[in-house]
């Protein structure tokens, strides 16, 4: 049993490649994994398991899912084998009632915006993690009411992390800008990260945003935001930025730790 909360985080996963680069982003993620006591498991909400139904994977060995195209083959032959938790998924599904939370138990496993974090953050693979998709039938302040459910679990040592990006649209991208953010994105991922960090319950205005449009023109990866910013109002933990940055114009790397 943990002694104190755990934190939990937003992590943006962008490119998948990610998974095997040294770069800025990924040295972030390994520092916060190295900087925080081993979770007793991890609960990740991906962008990559869009469904419509709130579902948590509970099989005991989640399969690696290369949920991509078009990448080297070095990619696809990467396996990340932690374990998976029968157990944690059923307290998952408890400690967010009334509330329905599917157990899947041969469905899914963990998608390539779990794993290409989850190799920088515990690269040993000893962590227990279960998987809690995106609802595709839900908007912003349901999913920020589970990270409001799912809050409690920070006190018995469970690190819950939200896998997606502030700013992801990728019909804008352009690979031959690195670094930099096109205005509109630099200025909704700005707002974005000034909500989260001094009103988190306000998250949810930043959809009246002007650029809402452009910087998210589908949800899926703007969600995991929701159930970190409700974990963050629900116990008043301070948030903080991890790492801030942007590929391609039109996708933002911005990671945040609350807690």
């Amino acid at each position: 049993m943990a002694t104190s909360a755990m934190p939990a985080a937003f992590l943006g996963h962008g490119d998948p490649r990610n998974a095997l680069s040294d770069n800025r982003y990924t040295r972030a993620w390994r520092e916060f994994g190295a900087s925080i006591p081993t979770p007793r498991a991890v609960v990740v909400v991906s962008a990559h398991w869009y469904v419509g139904s709130t579902l948590v994977t509970a099989m005991p060995a989640p399969r690696t899912i290369h949920d991509f195209y078009g990448f080297p083959q070095e990619l696809f032959d990467v396996e990340y084998p932690a374990p998976g938790s029968p157990d944690i998924a059923k307290e998952v599904a408890e400690v967010v009632k009334p509330r329905w939370v599917g157990l899947d138990r041969d469905g899914w496993g963990l998608d390539h915006g779990a794993w290409s974090l989850l190799v920088h953050l515990f690269p040993r693979a000893d962590v227990p993690v279960v998987q809690l998709s995106v609802n595709a039938l839900e908007g912003y302040d349901e999913h920020f009411d589970l990270g409001v459910r799912l809050a409690p679990l920070r006190d018995s040592g469970v690190l819950v992390l939200g896998s997606g990006n502030v700013v992801h649209n990728l019909g804008l991208l352009d690979w031959g800008n690195e670094e930099a953010g096109f205005d509109w994105a630099v200025r909704f991922n700005e707002q974005c990260s000034k909500v989260l960090l001094e009103d988190p319950e306000r998250v949810r205005d930043v959809v009246h945003h002007s650029d809402y449009r452009l910087a998210v023109p589908t949800p899926e990866h703007f969600l995991p935001l929701a159930p970190i910013a409700g974990i963050a109002a629900a116990t008043r933990s301070p948030a903080s930025t991890l790492v801030d940055g942007y590929v391609g114009g039109s996708l933002s790397m911005t990671g945040f730790r609350v807690g």
